[in-house]
């Protein structure tokens, strides 16, 4: 039998294991390593935006500008590309004071004076009103209208009566939006509490169980998306600028425009760079979250699981390395898995929403479709408590893996899962992502 010699990372070292197996599929990577200057792939993208005119001509002398930014969570590399935005609008005419920068937090919680700065980058910071998103501050909320799945198109007034918008973000995998990037920097980033709350909802069916199009990479037929789609109808003119990061965080690709078709091209572009196709999924996957900080608390490690899922067997076994320094990511999330039956911690979601309690249950979920032996430093007990199957070293991950599986047992390992999404069928993505309208 062939041996097999791997280093994944885990944290901020990495993880040695010899793999016995005459059956090993292939080690998933992506190859998304084209390097550009950043300022120039902005540039470029800005005087060629998509369906759209370009930024000098979209903007005129008098108007108020309302640019909406990602907060610390979600970097985009806006402390690279918000100057140049505002250095364009200077050169249009546009004053300082008739620009606001408002950054979408959804539901997290304000950003800090050190993280807007970061935000912003030195070049910006304390030049232009730059507020935190208030989604429970009715006084500053303005309500368009209400979707057909029944949530509120209320947003930041500050955002919406501004006579323009620029809309910036970093196009990426989300696990049950499809994609991050383009209209979620607006629903639910600068929407009000209750609306982001019934949109997160729709990944459920109101019959029950989660709907099986609300998930990682797909846009077509998902409920999440089209409703966020239709809340932002009736907006402001919006410009788009969405990055394209690296797994090291480098900007390596933007596009802007039109809200709907420059984003439906930056997925396009996204997952050419960041899905791989399989021909078959494996009766075991071993897949790193890529190390620190894809690994740095467990809610963060879900994002790898998530995607790696795609490549396993329905009753597969899975061995996840998640080093998770600072535990889960929240206080309340563990909680959630008092409840180990899915239907009850879905009535209970449903009734006390918490976006924890959604990545408890999509974790859940997973745990009921597959064994996962998590390599972490939570406790044991907690682990099991997630219907998970705790191990301390490589060596114990992949002895239970065996004792979970026939012999010769195929297998794919995935070195940076948390940017790589497998796919059997990658042309029916794509064209998932093109054809959305």
């Amino acid at each position: 039998m062939k041996e097999h010699r791997f280093q994944l990372r885990y944290g901020k070292g990495k993880k040695g294991f010899t793999l016995k197996s005459k059956n090993l599929l292939g080690v998933l990577k992506v190859g998304a390593s084209r390097r550009f200057a950043p300022t120039s792939i902005i540039e470029s993208s800005l005087d060629k935006p998509i369906h759209s005119l370009p930024f000098n001509d979209f903007f005129s002398p008098k108007d108020s500008v309302a640019i909406v930014c990602s907060d610390i969570t979600r970097y985009t590399g806006s402390d690279q590309f918000l100057h140049i935005l505002i250095k364009r609008l200077s050169r249009i005419g546009i004053k300082d004071f008739s620009i606001s920068i408002t950054i979408s937090l959804g539901i997290h919680r304000p950003q800090n004076e050190d993280e807007i700065k970061h935000l912003l980058g030195k070049l910006l910071y304390g030049k232009i009103r730059t507020y935190n998103h208030t989604p429970k501050d009715n006084s500053n909320l303005k309500l368009l209208g209400i979707t057909s799945r029944g949530t509120r198109s209320e947003f930041n007034r500050r955002v919406i009566e501004a006579d323009k918008i620029i809309l910036t973000g970093a196009l990426g995998f989300h696990y049950f939006a499809g994609f991050s990037g383009g209209r979620k920097g607006l629903m639910p980033g600068v929407a009000s509490f209750d609306a982001c709350v019934n949109n997160h909802l729709l990944v459920l069916k109101p019959e029950g169980g989660k709907d099986r199009h609300a998930r990682t990479g797909k846009l077509q037929g998902n409920p999440v998306h089209e409703d966020m789609m239709e809340a932002c109808q009736g907006l402001p003119p919006v410009f788009l600028l969405n990055t394209i990061l690296s797994p090291d965080k480098k900007i390596i690709g933007a596009v802007s425009g039109d809200l709907t078709l420059a984003f439906e091209k930056g997925c396009e572009m996204f997952m050419k760079d960041f899905s791989v196709p399989v021909t078959k999924k494996a009766d075991l996957v071993i897949a790193s979250c890529g190390g620190f900080p894809k690994d740095i608390n467990f809610i963060q490690a879900h994002k790898s699981m998530d995607y790696a899922m795609n490549a396993l067997r329905e009753g597969g076994v899975m061995v996840i390395l998640a080093e998770c320094p600072e535990g889960y990511g929240n206080p309340t999330f563990h909680g959630w898995f008092k409840f180990n039956d899915l239907n009850e911690l879905e009535e209970r979601l449903k009734a006390h929403y918490e976006i924890n309690g959604q990545t408890a249950y999509s974790t859940l979920l997973k745990a009921k479709r597959a064994k996962i032996i998590l390599l972490s430093a939570l406790p044991p007990d907690e682990v099991r408590q997630m219907s998970m199957v705790p191990a301390e070293d490589m060596e114990e991950a992949l002895s239970l893996a065996r004792t979970f599986l026939s012999d010769n047992p195929s297998c794919y390992i995935i070195p940076e899962a948390g940017s790589t999404l497998p796919g059997l069928d990658y042309s029916s993505q794509l064209s998932a992502c093109s054809h959305q309208s």
